[in-house]
């Protein structure tokens, strides 16, 4: 399938964006493999990323088309009770901050097993999904959340419009990364959401990744790296405007931003307070960012001496967590099975299946204990404390985790 190459900034559509890493060639980071899959061709495509100079937006380089990643899709975000916990915590802030009702529609865009609507319905209030993941619309056509099983733009908008009304509530949580035509998807938020209501986005926030040098963020989804200033004045030129946002602990760093319709709201002091706080970090200077990707290059060079001593040394290391992410940084870092045997994850849909690129087999996370490996590889890495509390007894017998990001590290 053929991919993309980006000439112009997604965000202001200038020619300034200028590349400072190359993740190399990979494939697509939940594109899991059956042991029959294993032997046809698998299509990788180029991940780099760049840093707009007039906006100062950074985004992927190339594109690959959203059917190709998202009409089947094997990530369900009740596989972490970590994440579980923090949607319905997050549907209960946004019903008391803005007292819903029964007369009121929560749209969830990128709505995946609708964990995050479950939150909702746990109140009356009227909730649909919307995804284009055909796979996981059955996980949720059962339970009463009713979904609209398509990619969001102006053109779904307008449909979900005349079909269930406008919504005082819309929320993206870990989709507005992924969305590569920008206008056009602010378009059919304008659409859809009602006068006086509000978009709550919240996605991985670009200063953690650069404090945490977690650059196995990095994967095709995620074509766009978001920092408040670039969202801000996205929205502007848009008709919205952001009215508060706050930074958040989850997946080791994210952003979570309130946009209404402009016009509507008062804005918080918190929203200058991380503007400014941005600007110290320098995240509007290529400069930070090309740091970023020279210590991307001492940790995958530090894992692969460290994984390649302890099998010498005849150790048993298996991965532990099978996300996108890990893809990323197994695919950068060349590590195959010669070097992890096995990965563990909860996640039946990727259960028995092999990871995309470099094709290491995902078994039960049960399968730890009985095996006992000397070293587990953590590629949940942002998981670290709920797999550390799931794994006691696996840590009591003498295992180890290796923690890879932001320096490589024994646990």
């Amino acid at each position: 399938m053929k991919h993309n190459q980006l000439g112009k900034c997604l965000l202001c559509g200038t020619d300034g964006v200028e590349q400072f890493l190359d993740l190399g060639s990979t494939a697509l980071a939940n594109k899991f493999l059956s042991k029959e899959e294993l032997s046809t061709p698998e299509p990788k495509y180029p991940l780099k990323v760049g840093f707009c100079h007039a906006c100062g937006h950074v985004q992927l380089i190339d594109l690959v088309p959203p059917q190709a990643m998202f009409d089947h899709y094997l990530y369900i975000s009740s596989a972490s009770d970590t994440l579980k916990n923090h949607l319905w915590d997050l549907s209960d802030e946004i019903l008391r901050r803005y007292e819903l009702g029964p007369d009121d529609l929560v749209i969830d865009i990128g709505c995946n097993d609708a964990t995050l609507l479950h939150g909702f319905k746990r109140y009356g209030v009227r909730t649909v999904g919307v995804d284009p993941a055909q796979n996981l619309a059955e996980l949720t056509s059962q339970n009463g959340i009713e979904r609209c099983t398509a990619l969001f733009n102006a053109g779904t908008a307008k449909q979900i419009v005349s079909k269930w009304g406008q919504a005082s509530i819309i929320t993206a949580t870990n989709t507005f990364p992924h969305i590569q035509d920008l206008q056009d998807f602010i378009h059919g938020i304008k659409t859809v959401l009602r006068p006086g209501g509000v978009f709550v986005i919240e996605m991985h926030y670009l200063l953690d990744l650069v404090e945490q040098v977690a650059f196995d963020t990095i994967y095709h989804e995620h074509v766009s790296y978001w920092a408040l200033g670039p969202m801000k004045r996205l929205f502007e030129n848009n008709g919205m405007r952001i009215v508060d946002a706050e930074r958040l602990p989850l997946h080791h760093g994210q952003l979570r931003v309130f946009v209404k319709h402009d016009g509507e709201g008062e804005i918080h002091p918190r929203v200058a307070a991380i503007l400014e706080q941005e600007r110290i970090c320098g995240l509007d200077r290529f400069e930070t960012h090309q740091r970023l990707a020279q210590k991307a290059m001492v940790i995958k060079e530090d894992l692969h001496r460290m994984l390649t001593k302890l099998r010498k040394e005849g150790k048993w290391v298996v991965g532990y967590g099978a996300p996108a992410k890990g893809n990323t940084l197994l695919s950068f870092l060349e590590i195959g099975p010669e070097l992890l045997e096995y990965i563990a994850d909860r996640s039946p849909l990727k259960q028995g299946l092999y990871t995309p690129g470099m094709h290491i087999p995902v078994v039960p996370a049960e399968q730890l204990l009985p095996d006992q490996p000397d070293y587990v590889l953590l590629l949940a890495w942002n998981f670290v404390d709920e797999i550390v509390a799931q794994q006691q007894e696996y840590l009591r017998r003498g295992g180890k985790f290796i923690i890879p990001v932001p320096e490589v590290r024994i646990l």
